[in-house]
């Protein structure tokens, strides 16, 4: 009996949140992300600390990542991305973009690069 009064108290908690626009997923406080909420919280951090903050706490994020889990990680992770995206988009989509890639040609290289 106890159990389930905690999960009423628990499901009541996640609707009073939900109610507020705030999110509870994973535990964490916060809006709702994609919400308006979110975008002005976004908003007001990059007026904050201007747009180059979220380069290196991105940087910074992905360096601990590969520090913890190695660059194997990042290998297993592009094959799964690139098996998904073959599931959904078909073989053929592979096919479609390196087509559109090649009818745009090279880009001519930067003063001081070679070029093929």
């Amino acid at each position: 009996m106890e159990m389930s009064h905690r999960l009423m108290v628990v499901g009541f908690m996640w609707l009073s949140y939900r109610r507020a626009g705030l999110s509870m997923v994973n535990h964490k406080r916060g809006p709702e992300p994609g919400s308006q909420k979110a975008k002005r919280g976004g908003q007001a951090v990059r007026e904050k600390y201007g747009p180059e903050f979220y380069s290196r706490i991105g940087k910074k994020g992905g360096q601990t990542v590969k520090e913890k889990r190695g660059p194997q990680f990042y290998a297993e992770i592009g094959k799964k991305g690139g098996e998904s995206t073959k599931r959904q988009q078909g073989s053929e989509f592979y096919s479609r973009i390196g087509k559109k890639g090649g009818e745009r040609g090279r880009t001519p290289a930067a003063e001081g690069e070679m070029v093929e």
